[in-house]
């Protein structure tokens, strides 16, 4: 962590970084009464938080399911880094990928999808074998989803 991080990363910021991710339409003022300072205090270290892109945005945490999206599956790619460009730019521009993760070992990259069926799922595993080698893993289950990012713990 640099110095100026350091500042904006104290107890109370690590505090409001914690809250937000909890509930990101909280007031100011409700902030402030959490964390003990001033609507005003809390704006303004919010903001810091914001430019120094600790805080990236703020977005709804939409149910897939709900969207008719229930099958979600994490695909392994194995290609060859002369192919990544091309690739990147086409799972750039198919809303079935959620992410895409470049990983080390035998795969170039680890894609998490989601399709409302596996009808869906066999057309994108079409696109992507254009190129390279896929594997496919079907979630039956997610026992475990964290998003909230606590501060480390300062022990370890």
């Amino acid at each position: 962590m640099t110095f100026d991080s350091e500042r904006v990363l104290d107890d109370i910021g690590w505090q409001l970084l914690i809250e937000l991710q909890k509930d990101a339409r909280l007031s100011f003022a409700e902030l402030g009464r959490q964390v003990g300072l001033s609507a005003p205090a809390v704006a303004e270290r919010v903001r810091r938080l914001e430019e120094s892109g600790m805080i990236r945005g703020y977005r709804a945490d939409v149910e897939p399911e709900a969207l008719g999206l229930s099958l979600r599956v994490f695909i392994d790619l194995t290609t060859t880094p002369q192919r990544y460009s091309q690739i990147i730019d086409f799972m750039q521009s198919c809303d079935a990928i959620r992410s895409a993760h470049h990983v080390t070992g035998n795969v170039s990259f680890r894609i998490e999808a989601l399709v409302a069926s596996i009808h869906e799922l066999e057309p994108l595993l079409g696109q992507l074998s254009l190129y390279g080698q896929t594997t496919t893993s079907i979630v039956l289950s997610s026992p475990i989803q964290k998003s909230l990012i606590s501060k480390p713990d300062s022990t370890a």
